[in-house]
């Protein structure tokens, strides 16, 4: 069966409040959208990654880690 979808979308603004790594973000329509995930060592690293290092202590609250710049509109 084969099914024919037309759109006309008109995005004024749109607000995500987060995305991680198997996230999807979707505008409009899909007919099938499958998970898949991928791992893949690039570098050929052979042993686990060194322990970070400490240099301070960790941030409070809402502290920034990056500095982001505004929106602009």
């Amino acid at each position: 069966m084969k099914l024919y979808v037309q759109q006309s979308i008109h995005i004024h603004m749109i607000k995500i409040g987060g995305m991680s790594n198997s996230s999807v973000f979707q505008i409009g329509t899909s007919g099938q959208i499958l998970p898949t995930s991928y791992l893949y060592n690039t570098g050929g690293f052979e042993e686990p990654a060194p322990e970070p290092e400490k240099n301070g202590p960790a941030p409070e609250g809402n502290d920034v880690l990056v500095p982001l710049t505004a929106p602009g509109i």
